[in-house]
Protein backbone atom coordinates (compact mmCIF):
# COMPACT_ATOMS: atom_id res chain seq x y z
CA UNK A 1 0.00 0.00 0.00
CA UNK A 2 3.17 2.60 0.62
CA UNK A 3 4.63 3.20 -3.26
CA UNK A 4 7.82 4.75 -1.43
CA UNK A 5 8.23 0.82 -0.36
CA UNK A 6 7.10 -1.03 -3.79
CA UNK A 7 10.21 1.15 -5.42
CA UNK A 8 12.73 -0.13 -2.82
CA UNK A 9 11.33 -3.55 -3.27
CA UNK A 10 12.06 -2.98 -7.02
CA UNK A 11 15.23 -1.95 -6.68
CA UNK A 12 16.47 -4.60 -4.48
CA UNK A 13 14.98 -7.20 -6.95
CA UNK A 14 17.59 -4.93 -9.67
CA UNK A 15 20.14 -5.49 -7.44
CA UNK A 16 19.77 -9.64 -6.92
CA UNK A 17 19.83 -9.59 -10.23
CA UNK A 18 23.06 -7.95 -10.75
CA UNK A 19 24.73 -11.03 -8.81
CA UNK A 20 22.33 -13.82 -10.70
CA UNK A 21 25.06 -14.91 -13.43
CA UNK A 22 25.97 -18.64 -13.81
CA UNK A 23 22.46 -19.03 -11.25
CA UNK A 24 18.97 -18.69 -12.21
CA UNK A 25 16.95 -17.41 -8.70
CA UNK A 26 13.26 -17.61 -8.41
CA UNK A 27 12.73 -14.32 -5.81
CA UNK A 28 9.46 -13.63 -4.22
CA UNK A 29 8.06 -10.12 -3.95
CA UNK A 30 5.00 -7.58 -4.53
CA UNK A 31 4.90 -5.75 -7.76
CA UNK A 32 2.97 -3.26 -9.53
CA UNK A 33 1.80 -4.37 -13.34
CA UNK A 34 -0.92 -1.95 -14.83
CA UNK A 35 -2.15 -0.57 -11.95
CA UNK A 36 -2.54 -3.58 -9.69
CA UNK A 37 -0.62 -5.03 -7.48
CA UNK A 38 0.36 -8.76 -7.63
CA UNK A 39 1.75 -11.22 -5.61
CA UNK A 40 4.59 -12.21 -7.69
CA UNK A 41 8.08 -14.21 -8.00
CA UNK A 42 10.31 -13.12 -10.09
CA UNK A 43 13.06 -15.49 -12.35
CA UNK A 44 16.30 -13.86 -12.51
CA UNK A 45 18.98 -15.08 -14.63
CA UNK A 46 21.97 -13.14 -16.41
CA UNK A 47 21.69 -10.15 -15.01
CA UNK A 48 17.84 -9.40 -15.55
CA UNK A 49 14.67 -10.53 -14.86
CA UNK A 50 13.57 -13.13 -17.27
CA UNK A 51 10.06 -14.32 -16.12
CA UNK A 52 7.51 -13.56 -14.01
CA UNK A 53 4.88 -15.27 -12.24
CA UNK A 54 1.48 -14.43 -9.95
CA UNK A 55 -0.11 -15.74 -7.43
CA UNK A 56 -3.51 -17.02 -8.60
CA UNK A 57 -5.12 -18.95 -5.54
CA UNK A 58 -5.37 -15.99 -2.98
CA UNK A 59 -6.58 -16.84 0.12
CA UNK A 60 -8.70 -14.83 2.68
CA UNK A 61 -8.54 -16.74 5.74
CA UNK A 62 -6.92 -17.54 9.07
CA UNK A 63 -3.92 -14.68 8.51
CA UNK A 64 -3.67 -14.36 5.55
CA UNK A 65 -5.36 -11.20 3.50
CA UNK A 66 -4.15 -11.98 -0.08
CA UNK A 67 -7.68 -10.57 -1.86
CA UNK A 68 -7.42 -7.49 0.38
CA UNK A 69 -4.18 -6.28 -1.07
CA UNK A 70 -3.51 -8.11 -4.55
CA UNK A 71 -4.92 -8.73 -7.44
CA UNK A 72 -5.05 -12.54 -8.89
CA UNK A 73 -2.33 -13.72 -11.80
CA UNK A 74 -4.34 -15.57 -14.62
CA UNK A 75 -1.70 -18.10 -16.18
CA UNK A 76 0.76 -20.49 -15.71
CA UNK A 77 4.23 -19.01 -15.39
CA UNK A 78 6.76 -21.99 -17.38
CA UNK A 79 10.26 -21.32 -18.23
CA UNK A 80 13.00 -23.31 -19.75
CA UNK A 81 16.26 -23.96 -17.42
CA UNK A 82 20.04 -23.83 -18.42
CA UNK A 83 19.66 -27.64 -18.44
CA UNK A 84 16.80 -27.12 -20.75
CA UNK A 85 14.01 -28.41 -18.23
CA UNK A 86 10.73 -26.39 -18.44
CA UNK A 87 10.50 -25.02 -14.66
CA UNK A 88 6.86 -23.85 -13.75
CA UNK A 89 6.75 -21.53 -10.44
CA UNK A 90 4.14 -21.88 -8.20
CA UNK A 91 3.29 -19.39 -5.37
CA UNK A 92 2.14 -21.39 -2.10
CA UNK A 93 -1.85 -21.46 -2.30
CA UNK A 94 -1.21 -22.22 -5.86
CA UNK A 95 -0.54 -25.94 -4.83
CA UNK A 96 -3.06 -26.25 -2.20
CA UNK A 97 -5.66 -26.54 -5.82
CA UNK A 98 -5.60 -28.98 -8.41
CA UNK A 99 -5.65 -26.50 -11.74
CA UNK A 100 -2.48 -24.11 -11.48
CA UNK A 101 0.10 -27.31 -11.53
CA UNK A 102 -2.59 -29.18 -14.08
CA UNK A 103 -2.20 -26.09 -16.43
CA UNK A 104 1.52 -25.92 -15.86
CA UNK A 105 1.73 -29.60 -17.15
CA UNK A 106 -0.17 -28.81 -20.44
CA UNK A 107 2.02 -26.26 -21.12
CA UNK A 108 4.69 -28.84 -21.56
CA UNK A 109 6.22 -28.15 -17.27
CA UNK A 110 8.98 -31.06 -16.31
CA UNK A 111 9.59 -29.58 -13.24
CA UNK A 112 7.43 -27.34 -10.22
CA UNK A 113 9.16 -25.69 -7.82
CA UNK A 114 6.59 -23.53 -5.20
CA UNK A 115 7.90 -20.72 -3.12
CA UNK A 116 5.79 -20.66 -0.09
CA UNK A 117 5.49 -18.13 3.50
CA UNK A 118 3.45 -21.00 5.15
CA UNK A 119 2.96 -20.52 8.59
CA UNK A 120 3.18 -23.17 11.02
CA UNK A 121 0.62 -24.94 13.27
CA UNK A 122 0.62 -28.65 14.66
CA UNK A 123 0.32 -30.90 12.35
CA UNK A 124 0.53 -28.88 9.56
CA UNK A 125 4.17 -30.33 7.93
CA UNK A 126 2.20 -33.35 7.46
CA UNK A 127 -0.93 -31.49 5.49
CA UNK A 128 1.39 -29.49 3.14
CA UNK A 129 3.45 -32.85 2.01
CA UNK A 130 -0.08 -34.60 1.91
CA UNK A 131 -1.57 -31.56 -0.92
CA UNK A 132 2.19 -31.18 -2.52
CA UNK A 133 1.76 -35.18 -3.14
CA UNK A 134 -1.60 -35.11 -4.62
CA UNK A 135 -0.25 -32.40 -6.83
CA UNK A 136 2.92 -34.39 -8.00
CA UNK A 137 0.33 -37.65 -8.62
CA UNK A 138 -1.97 -35.67 -10.53
CA UNK A 139 0.47 -34.93 -13.22
CA UNK A 140 3.43 -37.02 -12.86
CA UNK A 141 5.70 -34.02 -11.94
CA UNK A 142 8.14 -33.50 -9.60
CA UNK A 143 7.89 -30.96 -7.04
CA UNK A 144 9.98 -28.66 -5.17
CA UNK A 145 8.50 -26.88 -2.10
CA UNK A 146 10.58 -24.17 -0.64
CA UNK A 147 9.49 -22.72 2.74
CA UNK A 148 10.67 -19.60 4.43
CA UNK A 149 11.60 -20.00 8.17
CA UNK A 150 11.58 -17.48 11.25
CA UNK A 151 9.13 -15.63 13.02
CA UNK A 152 7.07 -12.09 12.26
CA UNK A 153 5.15 -11.12 14.81
CA UNK A 154 2.54 -14.00 16.04
CA UNK A 155 3.24 -15.64 12.60
CA UNK A 156 6.45 -18.22 12.75
CA UNK A 157 7.13 -20.11 9.53
CA UNK A 158 8.66 -23.65 10.07
CA UNK A 159 10.91 -24.26 6.70
CA UNK A 160 11.66 -27.73 6.29
CA UNK A 161 10.97 -27.38 2.93
CA UNK A 162 11.13 -30.77 0.80
CA UNK A 163 10.93 -32.10 -2.82
CA UNK A 164 8.89 -35.46 -4.19
CA UNK A 165 9.55 -36.99 -7.24
CA UNK A 166 6.83 -37.58 -9.73
CA UNK A 167 5.16 -40.43 -7.78
CA UNK A 168 4.41 -37.74 -5.13
CA UNK A 169 7.15 -39.67 -2.87
CA UNK A 170 9.36 -37.15 -0.49
CA UNK A 171 12.99 -38.03 -1.09
CA UNK A 172 14.44 -34.55 -0.09
CA UNK A 173 13.80 -32.78 2.79
CA UNK A 174 15.34 -29.76 4.84
CA UNK A 175 15.04 -29.60 8.80
CA UNK A 176 12.27 -27.55 10.35
CA UNK A 177 12.59 -24.06 12.34
CA UNK A 178 16.69 -23.94 10.91
CA UNK A 179 18.19 -21.69 8.45
CA UNK A 180 20.04 -22.79 5.66
CA UNK A 181 21.19 -24.07 2.04
CA UNK A 182 20.04 -27.80 1.32
CA UNK A 183 20.76 -28.99 -2.13
CA UNK A 184 18.53 -31.40 -4.21
CA UNK A 185 18.80 -32.95 -7.52
CA UNK A 186 16.57 -33.75 -10.48
CA UNK A 187 17.64 -35.58 -13.12
CA UNK A 188 15.79 -35.34 -16.72
CA UNK A 189 13.03 -38.52 -15.29
CA UNK A 190 12.02 -36.64 -12.77
CA UNK A 191 13.71 -38.26 -10.32
CA UNK A 192 14.88 -36.75 -6.95
CA UNK A 193 17.75 -36.85 -4.59
CA UNK A 194 18.76 -35.01 -1.33
CA UNK A 195 19.44 -34.76 1.97
CA UNK A 196 16.54 -36.49 3.86
CA UNK A 197 15.52 -34.80 7.63
CA UNK A 198 13.22 -36.58 9.38
CA UNK A 199 9.80 -34.42 10.77
CA UNK A 200 9.88 -33.31 14.15
CA UNK A 201 7.46 -34.85 16.66
CA UNK A 202 4.68 -32.81 17.47
CA UNK A 203 5.63 -31.40 20.72
CA UNK A 204 9.32 -31.06 19.41
CA UNK A 205 8.08 -29.31 17.03
CA UNK A 206 5.69 -26.52 19.08
CA UNK A 207 8.50 -26.21 21.25
CA UNK A 208 10.66 -25.42 18.40
CA UNK A 209 8.03 -22.92 16.93
CA UNK A 210 7.84 -20.83 20.46
CA UNK A 211 11.71 -20.66 20.85
CA UNK A 212 12.38 -19.49 17.34
CA UNK A 213 9.54 -17.15 17.53
CA UNK A 214 10.23 -15.35 20.65
CA UNK A 215 13.78 -14.95 19.46
CA UNK A 216 12.83 -13.11 16.39
CA UNK A 217 10.35 -11.67 17.94
CA UNK A 218 12.63 -9.83 20.42
CA UNK A 219 15.47 -9.56 18.00
CA UNK A 220 13.70 -8.06 15.89
CA UNK A 221 12.49 -5.62 17.77
CA UNK A 222 16.12 -4.70 19.15
CA UNK A 223 16.35 -6.08 22.33
CA UNK A 224 19.18 -8.79 23.41
CA UNK A 225 17.36 -9.74 26.82
CA UNK A 226 14.50 -10.79 28.24
CA UNK A 227 12.78 -10.14 32.13
CA UNK A 228 9.94 -12.50 33.62
CA UNK A 229 8.27 -13.18 36.89
CA UNK A 230 8.50 -16.61 38.12
CA UNK A 231 6.17 -17.86 39.66
CA UNK A 232 7.42 -20.81 41.41
CA UNK A 233 4.59 -22.46 38.47
CA UNK A 234 4.48 -24.15 35.48
CA UNK A 235 3.93 -21.15 32.90
CA UNK A 236 7.00 -19.19 34.06
CA UNK A 237 9.11 -22.38 34.08
CA UNK A 238 8.47 -23.44 30.66
CA UNK A 239 8.57 -19.46 29.39
CA UNK A 240 11.98 -19.10 30.95
CA UNK A 241 13.03 -22.55 29.45
CA UNK A 242 11.80 -21.42 26.01
CA UNK A 243 13.85 -17.91 26.64
CA UNK A 244 16.92 -19.82 27.67
CA UNK A 245 17.09 -21.86 24.62
CA UNK A 246 16.47 -18.41 22.40
CA UNK A 247 18.63 -15.96 24.04
CA UNK A 248 20.88 -18.04 26.00
CA UNK A 249 20.91 -18.06 29.86
CA UNK A 250 23.11 -15.05 30.73
CA UNK A 251 20.41 -13.38 28.90
CA UNK A 252 17.64 -14.04 30.58
CA UNK A 253 16.86 -12.08 34.37
CA UNK A 254 13.28 -14.48 36.38
CA UNK A 255 12.03 -12.12 39.49
CA UNK A 256 10.00 -13.73 42.07
CA UNK A 257 7.50 -11.40 43.64
CA UNK A 258 6.46 -13.00 46.64
CA UNK A 259 3.22 -11.45 48.57
CA UNK A 260 1.03 -12.77 51.61
CA UNK A 261 -0.46 -15.21 50.40
CA UNK A 262 3.12 -17.18 48.58
CA UNK A 263 3.69 -20.36 49.82
CA UNK A 264 7.09 -21.31 50.73
CA UNK A 265 6.87 -23.80 48.14
CA UNK A 266 6.67 -21.24 45.70
CA UNK A 267 9.79 -19.71 46.63
CA UNK A 268 11.74 -22.40 46.80
CA UNK A 269 10.28 -23.99 43.15
CA UNK A 270 11.34 -20.19 41.74
CA UNK A 271 14.43 -20.72 42.95
CA UNK A 272 14.85 -24.37 41.62
CA UNK A 273 14.03 -23.22 38.09
CA UNK A 274 16.42 -20.40 37.75
CA UNK A 275 18.79 -22.69 39.33
CA UNK A 276 17.85 -25.53 36.81
CA UNK A 277 18.20 -22.94 33.68
CA UNK A 278 21.32 -21.24 35.40
CA UNK A 279 19.64 -17.56 34.98
CA UNK A 280 19.78 -14.32 37.53
CA UNK A 281 17.19 -14.07 39.77
CA UNK A 282 15.92 -11.79 42.13
CA UNK A 283 13.46 -11.86 44.52
CA UNK A 284 11.44 -8.51 45.34
CA UNK A 285 8.76 -8.57 47.95
CA UNK A 286 5.50 -6.58 47.29
CA UNK A 287 3.67 -6.87 51.07
CA UNK A 288 4.83 -3.42 52.04
CA UNK A 289 3.81 -2.05 48.03
CA UNK A 290 0.21 -4.29 48.89
CA UNK A 291 -0.60 -2.63 52.21
CA UNK A 292 0.16 1.00 50.67
CA UNK A 293 -2.17 0.42 48.05
CA UNK A 294 -4.68 -0.98 50.23
CA UNK A 295 -4.47 1.94 52.28
CA UNK A 296 -4.78 4.37 50.21
CA UNK A 297 -8.29 2.69 48.84
CA UNK A 298 -9.59 1.73 52.09
CA UNK A 299 -11.52 5.09 52.14
CA UNK A 300 -13.55 4.71 49.50
CA UNK A 301 -13.49 1.24 49.86
CA UNK A 302 -14.88 1.25 53.57
CA UNK A 303 -17.72 -1.19 53.97
CA UNK A 304 -16.87 -3.41 51.04
CA UNK A 305 -15.87 -7.18 51.45
CA UNK A 306 -13.05 -8.17 49.90
CA UNK A 307 -12.95 -9.63 45.98
CA UNK A 308 -11.24 -10.05 43.03
CA UNK A 309 -10.26 -6.23 43.71
CA UNK A 310 -7.34 -6.88 45.80
CA UNK A 311 -6.72 -9.97 44.07
CA UNK A 312 -5.44 -7.74 40.97
CA UNK A 313 -4.03 -5.16 42.91
CA UNK A 314 -1.44 -7.35 43.55
CA UNK A 315 -0.89 -8.67 40.26
CA UNK A 316 -0.85 -5.05 38.84
CA UNK A 317 1.76 -4.36 41.44
CA UNK A 318 4.10 -7.21 40.23
CA UNK A 319 3.49 -5.63 36.82
CA UNK A 320 4.19 -2.81 37.50
CA UNK A 321 7.54 -3.83 38.70
CA UNK A 322 8.70 -6.36 35.85
CA UNK A 323 7.81 -3.67 33.70
CA UNK A 324 10.03 -0.53 35.21
CA UNK A 325 12.95 -3.53 34.86
CA UNK A 326 11.87 -3.84 31.62
CA UNK A 327 12.27 -0.29 30.98
CA UNK A 328 15.81 0.25 32.97
CA UNK A 329 17.59 -2.51 31.75
CA UNK A 330 16.71 -2.82 28.04
CA UNK A 331 14.74 -6.34 28.88
CA UNK A 332 11.77 -7.03 26.62
CA UNK A 333 9.16 -8.44 29.43
CA UNK A 334 7.74 -11.94 28.55
CA UNK A 335 4.53 -12.26 29.68
CA UNK A 336 3.66 -16.14 31.00
CA UNK A 337 0.07 -16.36 30.24
CA UNK A 338 -1.50 -19.49 28.59
CA UNK A 339 -4.14 -20.02 26.01
CA UNK A 340 -6.29 -22.02 28.72
CA UNK A 341 -6.45 -18.84 31.21
CA UNK A 342 -6.72 -15.90 28.13
CA UNK A 343 -9.49 -17.86 27.17
CA UNK A 344 -11.80 -17.38 30.08
CA UNK A 345 -10.38 -14.66 31.63
CA UNK A 346 -8.11 -16.39 34.00
CA UNK A 347 -5.07 -13.51 33.84
CA UNK A 348 -5.37 -9.41 34.78
CA UNK A 349 -5.03 -6.67 32.66
CA UNK A 350 -2.42 -4.98 33.07
CA UNK A 351 -1.04 -7.33 35.88
CA UNK A 352 0.39 -10.45 34.67
CA UNK A 353 -0.64 -9.93 31.40
CA UNK A 354 2.17 -7.14 30.85
CA UNK A 355 4.57 -7.73 28.52
CA UNK A 356 6.19 -7.05 25.28
CA UNK A 357 5.29 -10.76 23.93
CA UNK A 358 3.58 -13.44 25.38
CA UNK A 359 5.39 -17.20 23.99
CA UNK A 360 2.47 -19.41 25.39
CA UNK A 361 -0.13 -17.43 24.39
CA UNK A 362 -1.62 -19.88 22.03
CA UNK A 363 -0.57 -22.93 24.13
CA UNK A 364 -2.97 -24.85 26.42
CA UNK A 365 -2.81 -25.72 29.66
CA UNK A 366 -2.68 -29.49 29.01
CA UNK A 367 -0.14 -28.93 26.28
CA UNK A 368 1.86 -26.34 28.45
CA UNK A 369 2.80 -29.87 30.82
CA UNK A 370 3.45 -31.57 27.57
CA UNK A 371 5.90 -29.32 26.81
CA UNK A 372 7.38 -29.25 29.83
CA UNK A 373 8.13 -32.88 29.70
CA UNK A 374 9.58 -32.80 26.40
CA UNK A 375 11.84 -29.84 27.57
CA UNK A 376 13.04 -31.80 30.91
CA UNK A 377 13.80 -34.83 28.30
CA UNK A 378 16.27 -32.63 26.81
CA UNK A 379 17.83 -31.75 30.12
CA UNK A 380 16.21 -30.38 33.44
CA UNK A 381 14.45 -27.36 32.82
CA UNK A 382 10.87 -27.85 34.85
CA UNK A 383 11.73 -29.54 38.52
CA UNK A 384 9.59 -32.02 39.54
CA UNK A 385 8.29 -30.02 42.38
CA UNK A 386 6.31 -27.55 39.75
CA UNK A 387 5.43 -30.54 37.31
CA UNK A 388 3.54 -31.89 40.13
CA UNK A 389 2.15 -29.00 41.84
CA UNK A 390 -1.70 -27.95 41.69
CA UNK A 391 -2.05 -24.87 39.50
CA UNK A 392 -2.86 -21.67 41.59
CA UNK A 393 -2.61 -17.86 41.16
CA UNK A 394 -1.61 -17.12 45.03
CA UNK A 395 -3.84 -14.36 44.97
CA UNK A 396 -5.90 -15.45 48.33
CA UNK A 397 -5.54 -17.90 50.59
CA UNK A 398 -5.73 -21.51 49.55
CA UNK A 399 -6.78 -20.69 46.43
CA UNK A 400 -6.71 -22.89 43.72
CA UNK A 401 -7.56 -23.04 39.91
CA UNK A 402 -9.48 -25.58 39.91
CA UNK A 403 -11.96 -23.60 42.41
CA UNK A 404 -13.08 -21.10 39.62
CA UNK A 405 -12.37 -23.25 36.60
CA UNK A 406 -13.42 -26.80 34.86
CA UNK A 407 -10.37 -29.00 34.97
CA UNK A 408 -7.83 -28.27 32.71
CA UNK A 409 -8.14 -31.16 30.91
CA UNK A 410 -12.18 -30.90 30.47
CA UNK A 411 -11.89 -26.86 29.69
CA UNK A 412 -8.83 -27.65 27.09
CA UNK A 413 -11.24 -30.61 25.22
CA UNK A 414 -14.33 -28.05 25.64
CA UNK A 415 -12.28 -24.60 23.97
CA UNK A 416 -10.26 -26.67 21.44
CA UNK A 417 -14.11 -27.72 19.91
CA UNK A 418 -15.78 -24.32 20.62
CA UNK A 419 -12.49 -22.17 19.14
CA UNK A 420 -10.59 -24.49 16.79
CA UNK A 421 -13.58 -26.40 14.98
CA UNK A 422 -16.71 -23.91 15.34
CA UNK A 423 -18.69 -26.63 17.03
CA UNK A 424 -21.71 -24.58 18.45
CA UNK A 425 -23.33 -25.11 21.96
CA UNK A 426 -25.18 -28.51 21.38
CA UNK A 427 -22.52 -29.67 19.42
CA UNK A 428 -19.80 -29.85 22.03
CA UNK A 429 -19.19 -33.17 23.79
CA UNK A 430 -17.14 -33.26 26.79
CA UNK A 431 -17.28 -36.35 29.07
CA UNK A 432 -17.34 -34.62 32.29
CA UNK A 433 -18.49 -31.39 32.34
CA UNK A 434 -22.47 -30.69 32.55
CA UNK A 435 -24.32 -28.24 29.97
CA UNK A 436 -24.46 -25.18 31.91
CA UNK A 437 -20.70 -25.55 32.92
CA UNK A 438 -20.29 -25.53 29.69
CA UNK A 439 -22.53 -22.51 28.71
CA UNK A 440 -20.56 -20.88 31.80
CA UNK A 441 -16.62 -21.79 30.23
CA UNK A 442 -18.18 -20.28 26.83
CA UNK A 443 -19.90 -17.21 27.88
CA UNK A 444 -16.36 -16.24 30.05
CA UNK A 445 -14.89 -16.59 26.48
CA UNK A 446 -16.91 -13.89 25.76
CA UNK A 447 -17.08 -11.79 28.21
CA UNK A 448 -13.24 -11.71 27.84
CA UNK A 449 -12.37 -10.85 24.88
CA UNK A 450 -11.50 -7.08 25.83
CA UNK A 451 -8.50 -8.40 27.64
CA UNK A 452 -6.92 -10.64 24.74
CA UNK A 453 -7.25 -7.81 22.59
CA UNK A 454 -5.04 -5.46 24.87
CA UNK A 455 -2.73 -8.47 25.29
CA UNK A 456 0.97 -8.95 23.99
CA UNK A 457 1.58 -11.13 21.13
CA UNK A 458 2.70 -14.39 21.05
CA UNK A 459 3.63 -16.94 18.97
CA UNK A 460 0.55 -19.28 16.75
CA UNK A 461 1.06 -23.03 17.16
CA UNK A 462 -2.89 -24.08 16.57
CA UNK A 463 -5.23 -23.77 13.66
CA UNK A 464 -6.93 -20.62 15.31
CA UNK A 465 -4.71 -18.38 17.55
CA UNK A 466 -6.48 -15.30 19.50
CA UNK A 467 -5.92 -12.23 17.31
CA UNK A 468 -5.50 -12.64 13.56
CA UNK A 469 -6.93 -16.20 13.04
CA UNK A 470 -9.98 -15.26 15.63
CA UNK A 471 -11.25 -11.76 14.81
CA UNK A 472 -14.16 -11.35 17.04
CA UNK A 473 -15.94 -8.24 18.41
CA UNK A 474 -15.40 -6.99 21.60
CA UNK A 475 -19.14 -5.90 22.04
CA UNK A 476 -21.54 -8.14 20.52
CA UNK A 477 -25.79 -9.13 21.63
CA UNK A 478 -25.94 -12.16 19.70
CA UNK A 479 -24.03 -14.46 22.21
CA UNK A 480 -26.69 -14.40 24.95
CA UNK A 481 -29.82 -13.86 26.81
CA UNK A 482 -30.37 -10.53 28.32
CA UNK A 483 -29.08 -11.99 31.78
CA UNK A 484 -25.66 -12.77 30.01
CA UNK A 485 -25.32 -9.05 28.89
CA UNK A 486 -26.13 -7.92 32.24
CA UNK A 487 -23.24 -9.84 33.73
CA UNK A 488 -21.17 -8.91 31.17
CA UNK A 489 -18.99 -6.04 32.98
CA UNK A 490 -15.56 -5.32 32.29
CA UNK A 491 -14.07 -6.04 34.15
Amino acid sequence: MRSDFLDSVERSLAEIASSCHGITAVVGAPLRRSGRLHNSAVVLADGIEVARADKRCLPSYSVFDDNRHFAPGESPCVVSAPNGMRVAIAICEDLWFPEPVAEAAQQGADLVIGINASPYHQDKAKEREAVVAERAGETGLPIVYVNLVGGHDEIVYDGGSFALDKGGRTQARAPQFEDGVYGVEIDVEGQVSGAYQPLAEPDQATYAALVRGTADYVHGNGFTGVVLGLSGGIDSALTAAIAVDAFGQERVLGVMLPSRYTAQRSLDDAQAAAEALGIDYRVIPIEDLVAGYESALAPLFAGRTADVTEENIQARIRGNLVMAISNKLGLMLLAAGNKSELAVGYATLYGDMCGGFAPLKDVYKTQVYRLAEYRNRCGLAVPESIMTREPTAELRANQRDQDSLPPYPLLDELLRQYIEQDRGEGELVVEGLAPDEQRRVIEMLYRNEYKRRQGAPGVKVTRRAFGRDRRYPITSGWQGTAQFRKDSKIR
